[in-house]
């Protein structure tokens, strides 16, 4: 059973945060959204522009083939959680620095704590970086490791994490656009092979 009251006192948290410099140029921080007994949680990097406009994740061009791609495997945006790594967003839209990946994980750490998923799906390098070296997973790129099924603990949480490309990726280099396509098809592939409330499957074998 999800804690309602543990989660809303997090986003309290991140609304009101001033931990590090990004506080100062945001206009929104961006939580997350979607389920909170979701069937994958995405992580992507920072929010954008329009993300920090609107206090929402993923809700630019981005966010619109994020949103097709989750649709292209049977779900919805309200079957899924979205957030990113860093809640907001840095100037001009650059790399958020290590201290700022550093200040604003254990926020992160809370939101899986308490979500629990089973699957997480890493949007982008970053991201993808993060989440492995959370799970004590070694990271080599996004290259290589794009569609691959890890098996994975994080904060003692037995997880499945598949990383991805960021749908931005594939908006600027068109030729990523199918492998995205395809990572995604690897995810339908392990919904598919466990219960509609992806609590069992194959893969669980390996988990135990």
């Amino acid at each position: 059973m999800i804690d309602k009251k543990e989660y809303d006192i997090l986003v309290q948290e991140i609304m009101e945060c001033t931990k590090c410099e990004l506080h100062k140029t945001r206009r929104n921080p961006v939580p997350g959204e979607g389920s909170l007994d979701p069937k994958i949680m995405f992580i992507g990097e920072a929010p954008g522009g329009r993300e920090d406009e609107t206090g929402r994740p993923f809700v630019g061009a981005a966010g619109k083939l994020l949103t097709m791609l989750i649709e292209s495997i049977g779900l919805s945006r309200e079957d899924v959680y979205i957030t990113n790594v860093v809640k907001c967003r840095p100037p001009g839209n650059r790399d958020p620095s290590q201290m700022e990946i550093y200040t604003c994980l254990p926020y992160l750490r809370r939101q899986i704590n308490i979500i629990r998923p089973r699957l997480i799906v890493t949007l982008g390098r970053h991201a993808a970086r993060v989440i492995m070296d959370l799970a004590g997973l070694k990271f080599t790129s996004i290259t290589k490791q794009h569609g691959t099924v890890n098996v994975a603990t994080i904060s003692g949480i037995k997880v499945i994490i598949i990383p991805t490309y960021h749908p931005a990726a594939a908006l600027y280099n068109p030729s990523l656009k199918q492998m995205l396509i395809d990572d995604f098809e690897t995810i339908k592939k392990y919904i598919e092979a466990r219960p509609s409330d992806i609590k069992r499957g194959p893969l669980d074998d390996f988990i135990k």
